[in-house]
């Protein structure tokens, strides 16, 4: 019996699926327009308080804090060479990992499986981790950002399950062709799992991004601190800076708030920037090497 998509009952549906889809647009949207505005808000705006979402006096102050010294714009170099390096370094390991492992005429799949299946489980732990990279002479190197975490397992074990998903038919034209295994791959794996490579491409590249704790721990030179180090001795700065600045007649030049603010900013625009055009394989990547295990 056919059915009639207008009826009330469907259109009450649809009603109240906009509904809560638009508060959870706005509950999700709503933080970072405040962060947004309170990094460009005058300091005396927002010492009143309350929840600012587009601020009557606009200033630069905490951008231009920031920026005062060269040191940002070292810092943001030293972070875009880390994320597009050590991405690249991550894609082309675990794709050459994942990629045999993918194959059932692999000896000692299982094997090599389980143990990497271990390390989701069991680690090394920070100190013994951070002697290796002591002994391999990694210390206040660029690469001790990029080589301990050059393989997720995760990702890994995803992108083995997609590789799994392509024809059997492909490759053996491919080889009848003439191709060996590494032509394969690039002529044929890798083209047809662009979805799982840019997704895992995005994932890596925030983790380089963000790289906070292995900076703190392998770089002792402040020259080669990627951003969010140095954003964090900006914070710390800037409330040394207010503590000294209070007995002024004029309180306005800074305040922590807005500089941490700004520095959320600052830390963000890059993968903000960067999500848009690889967004529409971000799910079609996920899920396509998520249901054959």
């Amino acid at each position: 019996m056919p059915t009639n998509d207008n009826t009330l009952s469907n259109r009450i549906f649809d009603w109240v699926n906009y509904a809560l889809l638009t508060l959870v647009s706005l509950i999700t949207i709503i933080p970072f327009v405040y962060i947004v505005s309170v990094s460009f808000a005058a300091p005396s705006e927002v010492v009143k308080g309350g929840l600012l979402l587009i601020p009557t006096k606009f200033t630069f102050s905490a951008y231009k804090y920031i920026f005062s010294t060269d040191t940002m714009i070292r810092s943001i170099g030293v972070s875009i060479y880390v994320t597009v390096l050590g991405t690249l370094i991550n894609l082309i390991l675990t794709s050459f990992t994942a990629y045999p492992l993918a194959r059932a005429t692999l000896r000692g799949r299982k094997t090599f499986m389980l143990l990497i299946l271990i390390t989701m489980l069991f680690s090394g732990g920070m100190i013994p981790t951070y002697f290796v990279v002591k002994s391999v002479g990694l210390i206040n190197s660029y690469w001790s950002l990029m080589i301990p975490t050059a393989i997720s397992a995760f990702n890994l074990i995803v992108l083995k399950n997609f590789f799994q998903q392509i024809p059997d038919g492909l490759e053996d034209a491919a080889r009848i062709d003439g191709c060996n295994d590494i032509g394969t791959l690039f002529r044929i794996v890798l083209p047809l799992s662009m979805p799982a490579m840019a997704t895992f491409g995005l994932f890596y590249a925030v983790g380089h991004w963000n790289t906070f704790f292995h900076a703190i721990i392998y770089i002792n030179d402040s020259e080669k601190w990627p951003v969010q180090v140095v954003l964090r001795q900006i914070v710390l700065m800037s409330q040394d800076k207010i503590g000294d600045s209070t007995s002024q007649s004029d309180p306005t030049d800074y305040l922590p708030q807005t500089i941490r603010m700004a520095s959320i900013v600052v830390a963000t625009i890059p993968i903000v920037l960067v999500y848009p055009f690889l967004q529409k394989h971000f799910a079609k990547g996920v899920l396509l090497g998520s249901v054959k295990g």
